[in-house]
C-alpha cells in the first residue's frame, strides 16, 4: 500500500504509458468494399488507450469518453494498423488518452496517419469506485502543449456530458 501511494506522488511520464499495437487486417475486420470497419478500429483505439491509461494508473480503468473519430484513409485487407496511444493527461481520477492510427505501408516502410482520438478512462477499484491516479511529469514542450490543450477539451466534454445528462433526465420523465 505504501508503495502505491508513493506511485501517486511521485508521478508518471507519458512515455511510461506508451503503447504501439500493431496487426494485419483480416477480412473478417472487413467491410464489403475490403476496408477495416469502423468499429473494428473504434475496438482497437478502446483497447490501445485502455492499455495506456492501465500503463499510467496501475489498476483497472473503464472508458468515460471519446472524442469524435473520423477515417481519412481506408485500410485495406491484407494492410497493416498500428496504433499508439499515450496518456496526455491525469486529473484526480481520469485520464485523456490520445490514440492516433496509421496505416503502414510495409513495403515502402512509410506511416500514413489515418484516424485519431481522445479517449476519457476513469481508474477504478476493485469495487468498480473511482480511484486516485498518478499526476503526469510532463518535461518537453510538446508534452506541456499536449497537456494544456487537455484541459480545454475536457471541459467540453465536461459541458457536452452535462447537457446529455439533462436530455437523458428531460426524456425520461
Amino acid at each position: 500500500m505504501a508503495k502505491a501511494k508513493e506511485a501517486q506522488v511521485t508521478g508518471r511520464s507519458p512515455a511510461e504509458s506508451r503503447v504501439e499495437m500493431v496487426q494485419v487486417v483480416l477480412p473478417n475486420d472487413a467491410n464489403p468494399l475490403g476496408n477495416i470497419l469502423g468499429g473494428t478500429v473504434m475496438h482497437l483505439i478502446d483497447i490501445a488507450g485502455a492499455i495506456a491509461a492501465h500503463r499510467h494508473a496501475r489498476s483497472h480503468v473503464v472508458t468515460a469518453s471519446v472524442d469524435s473519430v473520423d477515417f481519412a484513409h481506408p485500410i485495406k485487407v491484407g494492410q497493416v494498423i498500428v496504433l499508439r496511444s499515450e496518456v496526455t493527461r491525469a486529473f484526480r481520477t481520469s485520464m485523456e488518452v490520445e490514440v492516433k492510427v496509421y496505416l503502414e505501408d510495409y513495403i515502402r516502410g512509410e506511416r500514413r496517419l489515418t484516424s485519431s482520438a481522445f479517449v476519457t478512462y476513469v481508474a477504478v477499484d476493485e469495487d468498480l469506485q473511482p480511484r486516485p491516479v498518478p499526476p503526469l511529469l510532463v518535461r518537453t514542450a510538446d508534452e506541456r502543449r499536449r497537456y494544456r490543450e487537455a484541459l480545454g477539451r475536457r471541459r467540453r466534454r465536461l459541458a457536452l456530458a452535462a447537457q446529455a445528462h439533462r436530455r437523458a433526465g428531460a426524456e425520461g420523465r
